[in-house]
C-alpha cells in the first residue's frame, strides 16, 4: 500500500477545525447583519413601518353624500334615491384587476367601455377608495356572483344609494338624468369633492345644478383583515348631503302637456310672465332616464338614437324651426316703433306682393287676399302681405335690430345645460355664415318667419311672455327655491324693458289684438267666455312650394307637412301663464296647436285651484312600472326572433352564394 496517498492525521484535523472557523465567521456575520438590522428596523425606521403596517391594518374610505332630493312646485318629488346592490373592488386587494374584470364581464354585462371606464377610475382614484363595478344588480347577478365570489378576493357586494326618477319620461328633458362618471369626466373633476360618488349629472338639472346638488363626501377609517375584510369600524366624518331643490314646474300642468302630445312630436314651453317661472317644459317622444343611471344597453341605446322620431332630442330647448306667424304681433309692433305704421293706417292685400321692378309674386296664405288690413286685420286674420310691405320698409337690418329685443336670436339663459341660439338673420350673419350679400327676397321671407328665421319653442314663449308683461321681461328659469349646505342666490325680478318708442298704451292694444285672434280671428275655435285668451296661431311652411303651384297635403309625405304653432297668454286682464306649442308636421295652428293651448291655459286658470291633478300612488306607479318592464322584455324577445331569423336569412344567402 502507499503510504504517501494517506492523509496524516494531524492534517486533517487542521483543515477540519479550519474550515468550522470559517463557517463559524460566516454564522457570526450573519447574525451580526441581522442584529444589525433588527437594531435598525426597531430604533430607526420603526415609525416608518409602523405606519406601513397601520395602513396595511386601517383603511380610510371615503363616503358619498346622498344627492340633493328634486321637488316641483308643489312638492311632489321628481328625483328620489333609492337603495341598490352594487358591485365594488377595492383596488388595494385585487393584485390584477384587469383580469378579475375580463372574468367579472359576463356575470355584470359589462362592456369593453365598461372596463376602460373602471380601469381609469382605479388609477384616478385614492388607493383606499373602493370602485364601482356595476349598480343596480339584478337578482340573477347577485346569484352568479354569489357562487364565484371565493375566487374574487377584494370584491364585495354593497348597498348604496343611487338616483331614481319616479314618473321616468314625463321630466326627462328638463331634469335629465346622472350617469356613471365616465373617462373624459373622470380628468376633470375635483377628485376629493367626487371621492367615494359614482355618478354625476349628465343633462339637464341634473347637469345643470351638479355642484349643489352633489354635496361633501365624508370618510371613516375602518379595521381589516389581510383580505381586505372589514373587522371594526374606528372613525367617522359624516358626508354632507347635497341641496334639495324645488323647481317651479307643475306636475299637473306638465301632464296635461304631455297627454294633449301624445302621439304626436312637438314640444310645449309655458311661463309665469310676472315671475319668469317655467311652469311647463315638454318635448315629446321622450324617454325613460332610469336605464341611463347604471348603464342603458347598446342595444336599447341603439333602439333611442336610431328612432325616427329623436325622442332623445330635446325640441323644446334645441329644436330651431322657422317661427311662422307667431312673430306679427311681435313684428307688427316693431312697425309702430320705427313709425312705418299706425293702428289706422292701412294696406290693400291683393294676395300677394311683388318686390318694385320684379314679377316675382309672394303669396298671401288667402287666395285673392285680404282687402284693407290694418295693423288690427293683419294679426287677427294673419295677413300675410301686410308684413311682406312691411318688411320690406323695415329693411332686414331694422327688422333684426327690433326682433333681437325680444330675445330671437341669442339664448334665452334658462338655467338649463345645451340650450340653442336659434337665428334672426342680418345681413352681417348671412355675410358670415355663406360668404354672400343678403338679397331683398330673402327679407320678405323673414317678415312670416320662414327662409333664414330659426326659433326655439322656448324663444316663442320667452317673447310672448314679454308681450303679456307689456314690454318688460324675465329671463325663464325652473329653480324655485333650494334648501340645504350649499348657499344659492335666487333673483327673480324684471331683468329691463324692451326700448320702445312708440305709446305705453300700444302693449295693451296689441293685448287685445291677440285677444280678437281668438275672438273672431284663425284661433275662435277655441275661444271660451270663462275667461279671457290672447294668442296667435301659425303655421311654418317645410317643403317649399314652386311659384303658381299650391299646397296639397295630401300629396306630400307627413313629415313635409307643416309645423303647427300656437302662443298665447290668459287671462288678459291679469296673464298668469304664457305659452307656446309647436307640433311637428302637425299641419294648421289653429286646427291642431290652438287646442292644446287651451287645454292648458284650462287647467291652469279653471282647474288647477280646485281640482288639481296628482301623481298615482305608490302601488300604481309600482303597478306601472311592472306594467313597463313586462312590456320591455316582450318586445326585446321579438327582437331576440327578428335577429335571429335575419341571421339565419343572411346565412343561407352566404351559404348559397357559395355553392354557386
Amino acid at each position: 500500500m502507499n503510504r504517501s496517498l494517506t492523509p496524516d492525521a494531524e492534517q486533517v484535523d487542521r483543515i477540519f477545525m479550519h474550515r468550522i472557523i470559517i463557517f463559524g465567521l460566516l454564522i457570526f456575520a450573519g447574525l451580526a447583519v441581522l442584529l444589525l438590522r433588527y437594531g435598525y428596523l426597531q430604533l430607526y425606521a420603526h415609525d416608518k413601518y409602523k405606519a406601513q403596517a397601520d395602513n396595511n391594518r386601517i383603511r380610510l374610505i371615503s363616503t358619498p353624500p346622498s344627492r340633493g332630493y328634486i321637488y316641483d312646485r308643489n312638492g311632489i318629488l321628481l328625483a328620489d334615491n333609492q337603495p341598490v346592490f352594487t358591485a365594488m373592488l377595492n383596488p388595494d386587494t385585487v393584485e390584477n384587476p384587469e383580469n378579475t374584470l375580463a372574468l367579472l364581464a359576463p356575470i355584470f354585462e359589462l362592456t369593453d367601455e365598461d372596463i376602460i371606464n373602471i380601469l381609469a377610475r382605479l388609477h384616478q382614484s385614492k388607493k383606499n377608495d373602493p370602485v364601482t363595478i356595476k349598480i343596480d344588480l339584478t337578482d340573477a347577478q347577485l346569484a352568479q356572483f354569489s357562487e364565484r365570489q371565493p375566487f374574487f378576493n377584494g370584491v364585495t357586494i354593497e348597498s348604496k344609494l343611487t338616483r331614481s326618477y319616479p314618473y321616468d319620461e314625463l321630466f326627462a328633458h328638463v331634469i335629465g338624468y346622472v350617469g356613471r362618471i365616465n373617462d373624459k369626466e373622470t380628468k376633470l373633476i375635483d377628485k376629493d369633492r367626487y371621492a367615494g360618488t359614482d355618478l354625476i349629472g349628465k343633462i339637464g338639472i341634473e347637469d345643470f345644478y351638479e355642484d349643489i346638488l352633489l354635496g361633501q363626501p365624508g370618510h371613516k377609517a375602518v379595521e381589516t383583515d389581510a383580505h381586505g375584510n372589514v373587522l371594526r369600524q374606528l372613525d367617522t366624518k359624516a358626508p354632507i348631503a347635497g341641496n334639495d331643490i324645488t323647481l317651479s314646474l307643475d306636475y299637473g300642468l306638465q301632464m296635461v302637456a304631455q297627454q294633449q302630445l301624445a302621439g304626436r312630436r312637438g314640444a310645449i314651453v309655458a311661463i309665469d310672465p310676472q315671475n319668469g317661472d317655467v311652469l311647463a317644459f315638454v318635448s315629446n317622444p321622450s324617454y325613460d332616464p332610469n336605464p341611463f343611471i347604471s348603464g342603458i344597453s347598446f342595444r336599447d341605446y341603439g333602439e333611442l338614437r336610431e328612432d325616427l322620431d329623436q325622442p332623445l332630442y330635446n325640441r323644446a330647448l334645441q329644436g330651431m324651426y322657422p317661427p311662422g306667424s307667431t312673430i306679427k304681433p311681435f313684428e307688427g309692433l316693431g312697425g309702430l316703433h320705427y313709425g312705418l305704421r299706425t293702428w289706422n293706417s292701412t294696406i290693400y292685400d291683393p294676395g300677394y306682393f311683388s318686390l318694385p321692378g320684379n314679377s316675382h309674386r309672394f303669396r298671401d296664405w288667402k287666395k285673392g287676399g285680404h282687402g284693407t288690413v290694418n295693423l288690427t286685420k293683419s294679426i287677427v286674420m294673419s295677413v300675410d302681405t301686410y308684413y311682406y310691405k312691411l318688411a320690406y320698409e323695415m329693411g332686414i337690418q331694422r327688422l333684426h335690430d327690433w326682433m333681437v329685443r325680444f330675445g330671437f336670436g341669442s339664448k334665452t339663459g334658462i338655467d338649463l345645460p345645451n340650450e340653442k341660439a336659434g337665428i334672426m338673420p342680418s345681413p352681417k350673419w348671412k355675410k358670415d355664415s355663406y360668404g354672400t350679400e343678403w338679397l331683398p327676397g330673402e327679407t320678405i321671407s323673414v317678415s312670416i318667419g320662414q327662409g333664414y328665421f330659426l326659433a326655439t319653442p322656448l324663444q316663442i314663449a320667452k317673447a310672448t311672455a314679454i308681450t303679456a308683461n307689456k314690454g318688460y321681461h324675465i329671463t325663464p328659469h325652473l329653480l324655485k327655491s333650494s334648501n340645504g349646505a350649499a348657499e344659492v342666490a335666487i333673483i327673480r325680478k324684471p331683468d329691463g324693458k324692451i326700448a320702445y318708442n312708440g305709446e305705453e298704451s300700444d302693449w295693451t292694444r296689441m293685448q287685445d289684438t291677440m285677444e280678437n285672434v281668438i275672438k273672431q280671428g284663425t284661433g275662435r275655435r277655441i275661444y271660451t267666455s270663462d275667461y279671457r285668451i290672447a294668442g296667435k296661431t301659425g303655421t311654418a311652411q317645410v317643403k317649399s312650394i314652386a311659384q303658381g303651384k299650391s299646397y296639397n297635403k295630401a300629396a306630400l309625405d307627413k313629415r313635409h307637412w307643416d309645423h303647427a304653432w300656437f302662443n298665447g297668454f290668459a287671462p288678459v286682464d291679469n296673464p298668469q301663464i304664457a305659452l307656446s306649442v309647436l307640433v311637428e308636421n302637425g299641419g294648421g295652428g289653429s286646427v291642431v296647436a290652438a287646442p292644446i293651448g287651451r287645454a292648458l291655459f284650462d287647467y291652469w286658470v279653471l282647474q288647477r285651484n280646485n281640482d288639481p291633478i296628482l301623481p298615482p300612488s305608490a302601488d300604481e306607479l309600482k303597478a306601472i312600472k311592472n306594467q313597463k318592464v313586462q312590456d320591455k322584455a316582450e318586445r326585446d324577445a321579438i327582437r331576440d326572433q327578428q335577429d335571429a331569423l335575419k341571421e339565419k336569412a343572411e346565412a343561407e344567402l352566404t351559404a348559397t352564394a357559395k355553392t354557386k
